[in-house]
């Protein structure tokens, strides 16, 4: 990702439309979480936007708003994966989730949804992924890719806000 940025802060306005749109592609209440005060800046880079609620990156938007791995909230409340360790390298260079690997899931979800993929020795989140069917088809799967990965740990995404964080 390419260290030019631009960086302002946004009205209230676009504040209250980005938690909308967020809100509804994360499945979560952002202004209740964040408060009908929060402060968002945006960092623009060349390929997308990293948002920083409250003066932390929280979420990004390249095609669609996805969080950070270090958004603690949604972490917490969305379904989890988790993967073996065999899976783990992969994971974390960005491969989808193949059903193999797959050696827990923790709560339903639907077609669309996004998952935290953790791993299986130390629970750690490893990658925001979007599943590719219903959780009861990923359970009956024996074979090939079921979750689309979209974030994951060391991308592109991820480096930038380590250096906004810096």
């Amino acid at each position: 990702m390419s260290l030019k940025q631009r960086r302002y802060a946004l009205k209230s306005k676009e504040i209250k439309q980005i938690l909308n749109d967020a809100s509804q592609r994360l499945k979560m209440d952002l202004e209740s979480i964040f408060g009908s005060k929060a402060i968002i800046e945006v960092v623009e880079f060349e390929n997308g936007q990293i948002c920083i609620v409250n003066a932390k990156p929280v979420m990004f938007r390249a095609e669609t708003f996805l969080p950070f791995l270090g958004f603690t909230e949604f972490i917490e409340a969305a379904t989890k994966i988790t993967v073996d360790m065999g899976a783990v390298p992969f994971v974390c260079k960005g491969a989808n989730v193949m059903a193999p690997g797959i050696r827990c899931i923790e709560g339903e979800f639907s077609k669309g949804d996004l998952l935290v993929i953790k791993d299986e020795k130390h629970g750690k989140s490893l990658a925001i992924g979007e599943s590719m069917f219903d959780a009861a088809t990923v359970r009956e799967t024996k074979k090939g890719p079921v979750i689309k990965t979209l974030h994951y740990v060391s991308d592109k995404y991820w480096n930038a806000a380590k250096l906004l964080t810096e």
